[in-house]
């Protein structure tokens, strides 16, 4: 298990890197200034980062009152992560367009590449995250008596 400190610094670096890498990235792919699209990366990280816990506290209350428990099957994660994702696509789709000044198709591209981009790189961050700063699997001692029985 991770600790608190553990992780803050790993959002705190999975924000950071990200907000550079898709600053860097949009401006190449969409030939605008890293300025430009360094101020919308800050807000979107912002943006996703203030509904990320506002979602999870309405989607586990709502499952609560309506399953009575928040244990989620693979498929209401499904539903979870599709939401989630709409609904951050629907609130920054505004905001590329009018920070950009383009219509919102345009903002829409841009904003489904921020997707894919946020997609692909915190598949590849948690990975390389985990690997750099390894969890030990050890629960105390009885998880550590466990852990002894299996390996044998």
């Amino acid at each position: 298990m991770r600790t608190t400190a553990d992780r803050i610094r790993q959002a705190v670096s999975f924000e950071l890197i990200g907000i550079a890498l898709s600053t860097l990235f949009g401006a190449l792919l969409f030939d605008m200034s890293m300025a430009s699209i360094g101020v919308l990366a800050v807000i979107g990280a912002s943006l996703a980062t203030g509904w990320n816990y506002v979602f999870n506290l309405i989607f586990d209350r709502a499952l609560l009152r309506y399953r009575g428990t928040v244990r989620k099957t693979l498929p209401l994660r499904l539903v979870h992560a599709l939401c989630f994702e709409l609904a951050l696509m629907l609130a920054f789709l505004p905001i590329i367009a009018w920070w950009l000044e383009i219509t919102l198709l345009e903002a829409l591209v841009m904003d489904i590449a921020f997707v894919l981009f946020y997609l692909v790189y915190a598949f590849v961050f948690t990975w390389a995250y985990d690997t750099l700063f390894p969890v030990s699997d050890t629960r105390g001692c009885a998880g550590r008596e466990a852990s002894a029985v299996h390996s044998r």
